[in-house]
């Protein structure tokens, strides 16, 4: 059906075949990125058909990273690849959940607003996904919608016909469907397999939807014998099915895709033009650092959410670990990340493990398992100078090792790891209680973006201030309050103050009792939010005698861009390098002079 009068977005519906995590995210956010570099104004929705209403109470272990938006979303870790790619800050309406949906049109059925309606699927859950799409398409030329699960799962049924219900109220010529398919390879037989993919195709056609393009994800190259048979049984034209074998590097997909035509052929499909030709100069010149580095150096990230069973489970830790390759791409340097569980550290001991990195990092964590490990980390790296980067809980449980090491309280801790702590310095603030007390944890979350006041002559300053980081805009939007609900999040700026915007993600605090004790004692609390009520929560801590020894309470990974790296991890990858070769030179120093 054509609707030649309609003039909003365009759409790309990217699915799934065969198994998940094939990479839909990955492909949703390369053509994306193509796009945006073809001129045009482009966006991404990712659809989850769990009945969770958010990824907020999923285990890392389980569902991976979960991510967090400015305006305090805990969303799926596939949003994340769209931020990184489109160097867009996404808002949570750019997340639906099945959970969401019922939710919804339930809450509205029990206020009268349907009007004594049967309210069914279909049309009042269908109409409220495509209102929920189209409002997060509003004011850009082309929306990617990724449809979470892949084709034939029951889950997905109200979400494939919503997309279709929307093409036939736009029309066929402003949508695009992609099917990213993985043809297995088994060892058995050693021979490439299309019939999963086939199968995938055909249960996709049950939908009403025919692909316009399949991305035929595999370990290596499709070949002509491959790509001719998945022609002939899905009736699309051969320079449609899209070759898309592993790759080394995730930022080169985009570059792979660019060799395939992908871009011209969707532009085309949609009935546009390039608006410009694309430049991958830059991204390019950061690809090659990360393949050729003129540096190399070992960083431990000491983590709690690393094994389960026999399984590394890294995609606990996406967001770190893609922040560390963008601060090493801009500085020339392989970033080689070992992930150490907590718990071997208090087995093991700290020494024998840590001595051989570069470069310590504690990231964020929930509950006392493991904590004990993660304090000896910290006082290894902070006692013989190694490079130190605290994130979240990295920071709370970094305070506690200086609270008792250095200032003296041996039996300082946090709330979170022992409630009858005489010295918690790492606590719950009173305003919290009471909402934990009546069971709603998720109301003692701080989430999203805050804003941080930083100290002057501080290395964090320095960071921000060298990397382009700072938010000019912080005072005025704070004093003005012209967006209300950004105004808690944004706390109390002094016109004099220079700021940052960090997104957050937790329920503890450093308690402010303990904030004197402590700076008498040289930790440098470097940034800090102030609420409208006064209170100050301690955003930042460094030690101006160390290398580099900072924390923070806020998730910085989660604003890294391969094009713009964290200042902290940009800080945080030059000391290691500058650690690291400082110990070749000491090596070669030390070893005896030939005759």
């Amino acid at each position: 059906m054509s609707n030649k009068d309609y003039a909003g977005p365009k759409f790309i519906v990217v699915t799934g075949g065969v198994i998940s995590g094939v990479g839909k995210g990955l492909a949703t956010a390369s053509i994306g990125k193509i796009l945006q570099h073809s001129g045009y104004k482009t966006t991404a929705i990712k659809i989850d058909p769990y009945l969770n209403y958010d990824a907020g109470t999923l285990r890392p272990t389980e569902h991976g990273e979960v991510w967090v938006t400015d305006d305090g979303g805990e969303i799926d870790l596939d949003l994340g690849n769209y931020e990184r790619f489109l160097g867009l800050d996404l808002p949570r309406s750019n997340n639906l959940t099945t959970g969401q949906i019922y939710h919804t049109v339930i809450e509205r059925e029990r206020r009268g607003e349907y009007l004594g309606q049967t309210v069914q699927p279909i049309p009042h859950i269908t109409d409220e996904i495509k209102d929920r799409i189209k409002k997060a398409a509003d004011g850009f030329d082309i929306a990617l919608i990724e449809i979470g699960g892949t084709i034939g799962d029951y889950e997905n049924m109200p979400f494939l016909f919503a997309v279709k219900g929307l093409e036939r109220e736009i029309g066929k010529e402003n949508m695009c469907y992609a099917l990213v398919s993985y043809l297995p390879v088994p060892g058995h037989i050693t021979e490439m397999k299309t019939k999963p993919t086939q199968h995938a195709i055909k249960l996709l056609g049950e939908h009403g939807m025919v692909p316009d393009f399949i991305i035929c994800r595999a370990v290596r190259r499709l070949d002509d014998v491959r790509k001719h048979k998945i022609e002939v049984s899905a009736n699309i034209s051969a320079d449609r099915i899209i070759s898309a074998p592993d790759t080394d590097i995730l930022y080169q997909v985009p570059l792979d895709y660019e060799e395939e035509g992908v871009g011209g052929k969707v532009l085309d499909h949609l009935g546009l033009e390039r608006k410009c030709d694309p430049d991958w100069g830059r991204w390019s010149e950061l690809l090659e650092h990360i393949r050729n580095p003129s540096h190399k150096v070992k960083i431990a990230m000491v983590g709690k959410y690393v094994e389960i069973g026999d399984y590394e489970l890294t995609d606990s830790y996406i967001s770190v670990n893609q922040s560390l390759e963008h601060a090493g791409a801009n500085l020339d340097t392989q970033v080689d990340i070992s992930w150490i569980d907590s718990r071997k550290l208090e087995d093991e001991g700290a020494v024998e493990i840590l001595e051989q990195f570069d470069g310590i990092i504690v990231p964020g964590a929930f509950g006392e398992g493991g904590s004990e490990g993660v304090i000896e980390a910290i006082r290894y790296a902070r006692e013989n100078k190694i490079p130190y980067l605290g994130l979240c809980y990295g920071m709370q449980m970094g305070v506690v090792e200086y609270a008792r090491n250095v200032v003296g309280l041996a039996d300082a801790n946090s709330a979170e790891n022992d409630p009858d702590s005489p010295n918690a310095v790492i606590d719950i603030q009173f305003s919290q209680r009471e909402i934990i007390e009546e069971g709603r944890y998720g109301g003692t979350m701080r989430l999203g973006g805050y804003v941080a006041a930083l100290k002057r002559d501080s290395q964090v300053l320095a960071l921000y201030e060298q990397t382009g980081r700072l938010e000019e805009d912080a005072w005025r939007i704070s004093h003005l309050h012209q967006k209300p609900k950004e105004a808690f999040r944004l706390g109390v700026i002094l016109e004099s103050e220079k700021a940052v915007i960090e997104r957050h993600r937790h329920r503890y605090e450093v308690s402010p009792k303990y904030v004197d004790l402590l700076e008498e004692n040289g930790l440098v609390f470097s940034g800090y939010h102030r609420r409208e009520d006064g209170t100050k929560l301690m955003e930042f801590i460094e030690l101006p005698d160390h290398p580099f020894f900072i924390a923070t309470q806020a998730h910085p990974e989660f604003k890294s861009r391969l094009e713009q790296p964290a200042p902290l991890f940009y800080g945080f990858v030059n000391s290691v390098v500058k650690h690291a070769n400082s110990r070749v030179e000491e090596h070669v120093s030390e070893e005896p002079a030939s005759d």
